[in-house]
């Protein structure tokens, strides 16, 4: 008798790869689906077919789309001047979701796929100010100072988000870069 259950493990297998859901949480969420709610995997599984049959990179800002433009680069209320540079389209989503910023959007990726041609296209229609929000690291820094090099010869103000002590963590637990940077860029009070 084979106790097998190959399709089981492979669909483990499969949510293990995802992001931050390791081998037990993968094996109680196929559990779940399999044997507590069908219903609800086979919508998982149509929305997942769905989302990867229709959305792609927005030619525009490097975003995510079901267009060949994204609704942000479409808005013509928002504010063109600014633009705001930013690592990956999930960065784009957790700005947009909290309604923090109300420019332009340029997706970085990687530094080696960086198109400083497309960049400065973005930055040559009527961009003022951009803003750089970027994981605070000192690779990204260079990244930082590079753009600021390469789009030098346009009349452009460069910002990047403030960084520091997060709301509610204890001075102890702070690393000593981010500590550095909160007492530089201390603000009165």
């Amino acid at each position: 008798m084979n106790n097998s259950l190959e399709k089981f493990n492979r669909l483990v297998e499969a949510l293990g790869e995802l992001p931050s859901i390791g081998k037990k949480s993968a094996t109680r969420l196929a559990y779940y689906m399999i044997m507590n709610d069908t219903f609800a995997g086979m919508k998982i599984a149509h929305a997942i077919e769905d989302a990867l049959g229709s959305l792609k990179k927005c030619k525009e800002c490097g975003g995510m789309s079901e267009d060949e433009l994204c609704y942000i680069c479409c808005d013509e209320m928002r504010d063109a001047s600014l633009l705001c540079i930013v690592e990956n389209a999930k960065d784009i989503l957790l700005l947009e979701e909290n309604g923090l910023f109300d420019g332009k959007y340029f997706v970085l990726e990687s530094l080696e796929e960086l198109s400083m041609s497309h960049l400065e296209t973005i930055v040559q229609n009527g961009v003022s100010e951009v803003l750089f929000a970027l994981t605070p690291s000192i690779a990204n820094d260079a990244v930082i100072l590079y753009i600021e090099d390469k789009l030098g010869i346009y009349d452009l103000n460069f910002s990047k988000i403030a960084q520091g002590v997060p709301t509610g963590v204890s001075l102890e637990n702070i690393d000593l870069l981010s500590l550095t940077r909160a007492l530089e860029d201390r603000v009165r009070v």
